[in-house]
């Protein structure tokens, strides 16, 4: 229930829901190992296919911006999971990081939502065509037109971005896509209906390798007391809601103001930042 909860809401904004579970993990079941990150990654292997399949089905993916952010992020995990077993293996330590990545995500998304006249300013409406038309890749610049207006954003920054959002997300276990979405809006200023898709398929992704990196490298840390693969039950059991959390938020998103969408989230994501930060100091 908890996993369902979670992924229906955020999923609504592009976010897997591994944002909120990984600390739902860490202070709840006390699973505040590195495996933990993992674990967190296999939850989105799970569980994202659902949402992604209903962005497709209504035409709402943005297939030019989903490569170039899966092109940078995935690089990116693998340092990151090395950054995650190197420097943050104890619990308190990880919670700081946690805090201040979850910060971060926070003050970017209140930010967007106190500029006024940008699109997630926008009241909810239940009609209007959702749909994504005339997606272009170019090596400069990517283009796609949705509601009669036609959004540009730039390759080279995509892939920058991407890049350092996968040795975050590759450390702390959520793939990416958490991190890229409120980028998306607030940098390149696109519409946070079109951007759900696209950051859900590259949190798969990534996800995906960065499993496959964990289990790789594993092997190297037998000898320590370190458990660095994910707990292959837990992680599904996590999907497994997730599944038709994500299905039933991708399919209401439309429905629901961004506005509405980035103010939940950014409640949830601060109210989690604020604690693991004041657990570190006491």
């Amino acid at each position: 229930m908890t996993a369902f909860a979670i992924s229906s809401l955020t999923s609504m904004g592009g976010v897997s829901g591994a944002v909120l579970i990984l600390p739902f993990q860490v202070s709840f079941l006390g699973f505040s190992g590195p495996a933990v990150s993992p674990t967190n990654l296999l939850y989105n292997i799970i569980a994202v296919p659902s949402g992604v399949y209903r962005y497709c089905r209504e035409g709402r993916m943005v297939w030019p911006l989903t490569w170039i952010i899966i092109a940078g992020i995935t690089p990116g995990l693998f340092f990151g999971a090395i950054v995650r077993i190197k420097y943050f293996p104890d619990a308190k330590t990880f919670k700081l990081f946690v805090g201040a990545v979850l910060l971060y995500i926070g003050i970017r998304l209140l930010a967007s939502l106190l500029k006024r006249g940008a699109e997630f300013m926008a009241k909810a409406t239940g009609g209007g065509d959702f749909r994504i038309a005339g997606a272009k890749f170019g090596f400069k610049r990517i283009c796609y037109l949705f509601n009669d207006t036609q959004y540009y954003a730039s390759t080279p920054g995509l892939f920058g971005l991407s890049l350092m959002v996968g040795l975050v997300g590759g450390a702390y276990g959520i793939g990416g896509g958490a991190i890229i979405a409120p980028f998306l809006v607030t940098m390149f200023r696109l519409p946070i209906h079109t951007v759900g898709g696209a950051a859900l398929m590259s949190t798969f992704i990534s996800s995906l390798a960065g499993v496959i990196i964990y289990a790789l490298i594993s092997p190297y840390y037998s000898d320590t007391q370190l458990a660095i693969s994910p707990d292959w039950f837990l992680g599904a059991l996590f999907g497994l809601g997730g599944i038709f959390g994500m299905y039933l938020g991708a399919r209401l998103q439309k429905f629901v103001s961004a506005r509405l969408i980035k103010s939940i989230l950014a409640v949830c994501v601060l109210s989690i930042a604020v604690k693991y930060i004041l657990e570190f100091f006491h």
